[in-house]
This record gives C-alpha cells, structure tokens and sequence, in this order.
C-alpha cells in the first residue's frame, strides 16, 4: 500500500498529519480498525502514551489512542456505532486526519463527574493518582449513558468505591463494585 503523507508542524510538534488508509476487520476480538503505516506511526512521533483528535473522511471525529500493531505499526479501534455513522465498510479505502488531543484526560469530562470534583476534593485527589488508562475508563463508563441521572449515580459509586481501594490497588472490579 503505497502511503501519502501530509504533515503540519507546530514549532516542533505535530500540529495535523493526513493520510491515506484503509479499513479492516480485527480478526481476535469483534470491531474493525484504521491501520496506521509504520511510516505514519514514527511522523505522528507515538511513543505509547499520546492521544489523538482522528477525523475519517471529513465526516468523522472522535478522540483516540493508537494500539500497536507489530513492526511499528499501529491501527485505531472503530466501534460499531462509528461504522455505521461514517457508512464505512472493511476495504474501504480512508482519508484520516490525525492531531495531537492536548486535553488534561484524553476524554471529554462529563459535567457529572466534574461537580462531583467540586465537591469531593479526595474524590479528585484519588482519581488524578490513577494512570492515565484507569481515568480514561471511569470518564469512558460515566459518559457511556445518556440519562444524566444514571450518569450522576455512576460518578458517585465509582468515586465512593477508588476511594475505598488501596492505593495503588485499584482494579477495575473494585472500581465497578455495587
């Protein structure tokens, strides 16, 4: 697959990179990907841990992270809600755009979770010490209803339970325990 590169820098970091890719099917879990060329994955400047802003085709944005794929390679994750909206189909050739997400969580913070904050200043504290993927978790679970009361009682019992967990103990069991 031949790649076409286009690369923004800001000073120097990566302010925008577009390419050229293609849509697969993930063959050990269910889902498909966007395969990110060794070529892309060194001028993006991954190292493991950076964050993405991806738009496909104009059409399409979501923040995200790469997963490594072998050989410098790497590929993103579309779940099947972003397949439907895009009308994506595996072989499809896609136009991605990449920029770097310069936000505090690599997520969007629900304002549930945030005003719980304002007022469980421990809350915060115990939740600021997690690593980086266990934040992204509980703001990922939070956001994933739509009623805004659901959303209010996830904040609460997750943040009740981190703060009931050993630090350096928190596991996802304990995170969701009713």
């Amino acid at each position: 697959m031949t790649i076409n590169a286009s690369i923004k820098l800001r000073g120097n970091s990566l302010d925008m990179l577009s390419f050229k890719t293609k849509i697969f099917k993930l063959q050990h879990l269910a889902g498909h990907y966007i395969d990110i060329p060794a070529s892309i994955v060194k001028k993006a400047g991954w190292t493991g841990k950076q964050r993405f802003i991806c738009t496909v085709n104009k059409d399409l944005t979501w923040k995200c992270g790469f997963v490594s794929h072998g050989a410098g390679k790497a590929y993103i994750i579309l779940n099947k809600k972003q397949m439907q909206s895009g009308k994506f189909n595996v072989g499809q050739d896609v136009n991605v755009v990449l920029r770097k997400d310069t936000s505090k969580y690599g997520m969007d913070m629900p304002p549930e979770l945030k005003e719980l904050f304002a007022q469980d200043h421990i809350g915060k504290e115990r939740f600021d010490g997690l690593v980086p993927g266990k934040r992204r978790y509980i703001i990922y679970y939070i956001n994933q209803v739509k009623s805004p009361d659901l959303r209010v009682e996830r904040a609460v019992r997750l943040i009740a339970n981190l703060k009931k967990l050993p630090v350096g103990k928190e596991s996802f069991v304990g995170l969701l325990a009713r």
